[in-house]
């Protein structure tokens, strides 16, 4: 026999036990952004702009650009969402902005998805990218483009890659930031119906 075999376990009383640690449940909801919720965007964007070269900005936008960004989402009738926690806290956005200007890209769309911080790495990117998919195809857009920085985003062309898209093409050193030069990955999915 061995020793494991007749030597009982020795388990602590509960009140001796440290705490089993549950991670809290992460509920949050997805909406369309309202107005309100710009100035928090804008927080949050700024971070990644100041901190990171996942956006190839280099200064922040102004509450009057991201205004203006909402502007055109809702004349152009393309969706720009928010995740909002139970709290009513804004923990991370997501929108469709046009391709390019010429009218022949009218199908194509550029998404862009950024999360507060503390809000990473708990699956609320990818819940934003599945709604702004499902609402960017029930506008008749066909095509979506992802333009992502080369270094410091594999989390973020991981997620694009599990959502279906597909690496169409890369572009070295097109940027420079913090002085870095800078390429981008291009990955395009397509929103048409499947016959």
């Amino acid at each position: 026999m061995l020793p494991e075999e007749y030597e009982r376990r020795r388990r602590l009383p509960p009140h001796l036990r440290a705490p089993e640690h549950r991670a809290p449940d992460f509920a949050f909801t997805i909406r369309p952004v309202d107005a309100s919720d710009l100035p928090v965007v804008r927080d949050i964007y700024r971070h990644y702009v100041l901190n990171s070269t996942v956006t190839f900005d280099e200064r922040p936008k102004t509450l009057a650009q991201w205004r203006r960004s909402l502007r055109e989402a809702a004349e152009l009738q393309l969706p720009f969402l928010v995740a909002e926690s139970a709290t009513g806290a804004i923990l991370g956005y997501a929108l469709v902005q046009p391709w390019k200007q010429r009218s022949a890209y009218r199908y194509t769309v550029e998404s862009s998805v950024y999360l507060a911080p503390a809000a990473a790495g708990r699956g609320l990117g990818r819940a934003l990218m599945e709604a702004l998919i499902e609402a960017t195809r029930a506008r008749g857009v066909r095509e979506m483009i992802a333009v992502i920085a080369d270094q410091g985003a594999d989390a973020s062309i991981r997620l694009h890659e599990r959502l279906g898209f597909e690496e169409i093409g890369r572009m070295g050193r097109v940027g420079q930031k913090f002085g870095r030069e800078l390429g981008i990955v291009l990955l395009q999915k397509s929103l048409r119906k499947k016959r």
